[in-house]
């Protein structure tokens, strides 16, 4: 049986869902917040620290602003981040394990504010990192970015996988498949779902109002994933390391606006002096 507030939820259709001006503000709220509030991690993540630490700092910088987590309660789980450390692709559950030196790890967020929802990951180094870690994050940054850069009214979204794949390769990174960007908005996941290993001029065309996130998952060895038995942490098959960055988008008249940019420009944590 549903609960009220279920009910008053919009249901997946089948169709991505085009959205107007109220849409758009509600979801520069949304990613503004969660944006914020990665932005507060930045000087947290270091050696010594507890990913369980973590995701207490952000339970706790949710609720203090008016906000939700999207990820409490959904499908049983029960933290407010997925934190995914070194060969660990997705998410990971928080833990007391504590980060060690040159560890390298993704933070993924999703805030519901004002019934709008705000999804973003980073990834953060703790102390100095490997070169061969670092440039998979800095690789994997880029090829967000250049997936991103096709986004406008008339491509399709075929062409921000190809954009992502010919990075990875570029670089001799493989580009995980067994995830995928969605939809979002008043839904958390909702149509339609982006590849981010794809060939050009495939898949729906791009129009204006229609929001989802961009969220390659990077490999320094082979694309292939194994689900640990608590049925959550995806991780790579050959413990080679992984990285990911995720934004919230939405499709423009002229191209295409990211609601999840860092307000200090922390857009890449792991070059942050502070």
């Amino acid at each position: 049986m549903m609960n009220d507030t279920a009910l008053l939820l919009p249901m997946r259709t089948g169709e991505i869902r085009i959205h107007d001006a109220e849409g758009f503000e509600g979801m520069r709220k949304a990613g503004r917040l969660v944006a914020e509030c990665m932005d507060m991690l930045v000087p947290e993540v270091k050696p010594g620290v507890t990913t369980e630490h973590l995701d207490n700092l952000v339970r706790e910088y949710v609720l203090d602003h008016g906000a939700q987590s999207a990820t409490i309660g959904y499908r049983g789980y029960r933290h407010a981040t997925c934190i995914s450390v070194n060969h660990v692709i997705c998410h990971g559950i928080p833990s007391p394990k504590p980060l060690k030196e040159g560890d390298i790890a993704n933070i993924d967020i999703t805030v519901i504010i004002d019934g709008w929802h705000g999804d973003h990951s980073r990834m953060f180094g703790a102390g100095e990192l490997k070169r061969k870690a670092e440039r998979l994050v800095d690789v994997t940054y880029e090829a967000m970015m250049a997936g991103i850069a096709q986004i406008r009214p008339g491509r399709r979204f075929g062409d921000i996988g190809g954009a992502i794949s010919e990075i990875a390769h570029k670089n001799r990174m493989s580009v995980v498949e067994d995830f995928c960007g969605h939809g979002l908005g008043k839904l958390f996941h909702d149509e339609p779902n982006v590849v981010h290993s794809a060939a050009y001029n495939t898949g729906p065309e791009l129009k204006p109002g229609m929001f989802f996130t961009v969220e390659p998952m990077l490999n320094l060895g082979r694309k292939d994933a194994n689900i640990l038995p608590d049925g959550w942490t995806a991780v790579t098959r050959d413990r080679q390391l992984s990285a990911q960055y995720e934004h919230s988008v939405g499709v423009t008249e002229d191209g295409v606006e990211i609601f999840t940019t860092s307000p200090k420009g922390w857009h890449q944590p792991h070059k942050v002096k502070l």
